[in-house]
């Protein structure tokens, strides 16, 4: 960052310090919001855009290769006349770095002339062509735009330091897509009375990269075709060079005919619930006493000043006004013992964890019940408490997937048929990923700023998908073409601004 650019971005913090002194009560004695007499004009020779990030994540995107891997891997269209297929991918993907929540705001992107000046582009597509080029897909041009992604996030991991590869964690799970279309081809009806998809994704929860999407119809089992992905994501992971990887899913996942071949790589290890079967149960309920110790689990985070009093449980006072039937956690335990499949050769560790529960009726006390949660793994080494705490980790993709239904919007189905819903969802996920490959592009200065770096490394990663867009995406920007150089010229100032700078003189070298 040039010492120019870092004057100005301190003038700014100070500017807003001064404004949000809260000693400063001059005004205080009419409302905040005084402005009048407010006119509208429209400009003739400067323009802007809301979106001034979305230069930055260009300029990404080619750094990295991605317009040029998807134009010469990717075949879909006979002639370019005028868009290839790069710029479907990244019309689908940019769409929800701008703002735009369904297929029909490229309509809204495509007339923004100011955004087609900033990406240098004479004009994108509209939403039917853009559903047109979804259903071009099939299902192994598909997995050819996957690995793609691949190769193009090998290139950006090649670029981080060697903590990061000591172990990936790859979970996975199923998610409902509901539809309303009633002539959606390959939807179907889901246990819970859903219509519509049934999509298998994976997840690398170091950095939350979305690894695969499989879409199938919605009364499909989760763990169905999720060997074949996790065989594709090892090899991905491994390649990338990672030295270990940890496979975790729930007890839909545990896929005991493939533990035996996984088990046979020293480099892998898995963590997966399993199922309360009778047999398995009685095993637990056999261990003697002294097999059992207290689980205690760790502070969810640590106090930096002092204690303060928790608020009254509304919610918990209603249930016992009402006298609904309560369950209270007493106490748990955890215990482990060997365990073989029925599908494997091979015994493994059986962890298990007793829940004891109290039963209530309003403030009268029914009976005591016991719970049992049961995870396979074939790590020896771990304690069993750490094995329970990182299965239990595997909760956190829940919120990856929320993002990407509610946030990227990339688990919807606006097309017509499973494969081009499935195809919408792969080039729509690419925001996410973009999010990703954002963060681990920022550079980690060695020297008195390295801890620092790496700490807004990490926060970048965990931002949410709407935070990471306000944050570095939604820039008002003055768009300036002088000489040979497009210019991005900020309007606005917002704490996020030195972090983008420091990545925006790594996209520039």
């Amino acid at each position: 960052m040039n010492k120019i650019i870092r004057q100005k971005l301190a003038n700014s913090k100070r500017r807003i310090q001064r404004r949000l002194d809260k000693s400063d009560l001059r005004g205080c004695a009419k409302p905040m919001m005084t402005a009048s007499n407010i006119h509208y004009e429209i400009a003739e020779r400067s323009r802007g855009i809301a979106v001034g990030g979305l230069g930055a994540m260009h300029a990404l995107v080619r750094q990295i290769g991605l317009i040029e891997a998807i134009d010469a891997r990717l075949e879909l269209l006979k002639i370019h006349l005028p868009y290839h297929e790069s710029d479907h991918v990244l019309a689908l993907g940019y769409l929800p770095l701008c703002g735009g929540t369904c297929l029909q705001d490229l309509e809204w992107l495509r007339n923004d002339e100011v955004v087609l000046a900033a990406l240098g582009a004479r004009r994108l597509p509209d939403p039917t062509t853009a559903g047109d080029f979804c259903r071009r897909f099939t299902p192994q041009t598909i997995q050819t735009l996957q690995d793609i992604f691949h190769d193009t996030r090998i290139r950006v991991w090649a670029g981080q330091p060697a903590a990061f590869f000591a172990q990936a964690i790859i979970d996975m799970d199923g998610f409902l897509v509901e539809t309303t279309g009633q002539c959606k081809h390959g939807m179907d009806i889901a246990y819970n009375g859903t219509w519509g998809y049934h999509p298998l994704v994976l997840t690398l929860a170091n950095t939350g990269e979305v690894l695969s999407i499989v879409n199938r119809p919605g009364n499909r089992p989760s763990q169905e075709g999720a060997a074949a992905q996790v065989d594709r994501a090892l090899a991905v992971c491994f390649r990338g060079g990672f030295r270990s990887i940890l496979l975790r899913g729930d007890s839909k996942f545990t896929q005991t005919e493939h533990l035996d071949r996984w088990d046979d790589d020293p480099r892998l290890r898995f963590i997966f619930g399993f199922e309360a079967f009778p047999n398995v149960k009685a095993s637990a309920e056999d261990l003697p006493a002294r097999a059992w110790k207290p689980l205690q689990r760790p502070a969810r985070y640590a106090v930096k000043t002092k204690p303060r009093q928790r608020p009254d449980n509304v919610k918990e006072a209603r249930v016992v006004a009402r006298e609904f039937d309560n369950q209270r956690l007493v106490s748990e335990e955890v215990a482990e013992f060997n365990y073989r499949p029925t599908a494997c050769h091979k015994e493994y560790r059986l962890v298990v964890v007793r829940k004891n529960l109290s039963v209530e009726k309003g403030e009268r006390h029914l009976f005591d019940t016991v719970v049992y949660f049961f995870y396979l793994t074939n790590d020896w080494v771990s304690e069993a408490e750490e094995i329970v705490f990182s299965a239990n980790d595997r909760c956190d993709q829940e919120n990856v997937l929320a993002q990407l239904h509610g946030g990227v919007r990339a688990l919807h189905a606006p097309v017509d048929n499973l494969e081009s819903n499935w195809a919408y969802m792969v080039m729509t996920a690419l925001a996410w990923n973009l999010k990703a490959w954002w963060a681990l592009t920022l550079p980690e200065q060695p020297g008195r700023w390295h801890e620092k770096h790496r700490a807004e490394k990490r926060s970048v990663l965990r931002l949410e998908f709407k935070t990471f867009v306000n944050a570095f995406v939604r820039l008002p920007c003055q768009i300036v073409r002088t000489g040979r150089k497009l210019v991005y010229r900020l309007l606005g100032w917002n704490p996020y601004q030195p972090i983008f700078f420091r990545l925006v003189d790594v996209l520039r070298c």
